[in-house]
């Protein structure tokens, strides 16, 4: 999948802040990194605007939806390519998270 079939397939509108970019204004972020085995197929990939893929850096994906709410509901709204398995992997990493967040919470 070439850069302008994705922002194409994702309407130029970045996964994270839901807004819409021309194409320049726009990167390609993996949802699974290359180097944790990701691969570039177009169900691992999205469209993010250089902001939101500036703010996200190299954390993983499930630590930078926690920590941006706003990022974390426009994700799951709009990442409808991403292939079932890296959302559900995704999901289950933010759940692990609220939980110990939660979890220290409590112990305060």
């Amino acid at each position: 999948m070439t850069r302008d079939q994705l922002f194409a397939r994702d309407n130029y509108r970045c996964v994270y802040c839901g807004e819409i970019f021309p194409a320049e204004e726009l990167t390609v972020d993996h949802v699974q990194p290359r180097v944790r085995g990701g691969d570039r197929s177009g169900g691992n990939l999205v469209t993010a605007c250089r902001g939101c893929n500036t703010l996200k850096g190299h954390r993983r994906l499930a630590e930078f939806l926690s920590a941006e709410p706003v990022a974390r509901t426009h994700f799951f709204a709009l990442a409808t390519a991403v292939w079932p398995r890296h959302l559900r992997a995704v999901e289950e990493q933010l759940a692990r998270r609220d939980t110990k967040r939660a979890q220290r919470e409590r112990a305060r």
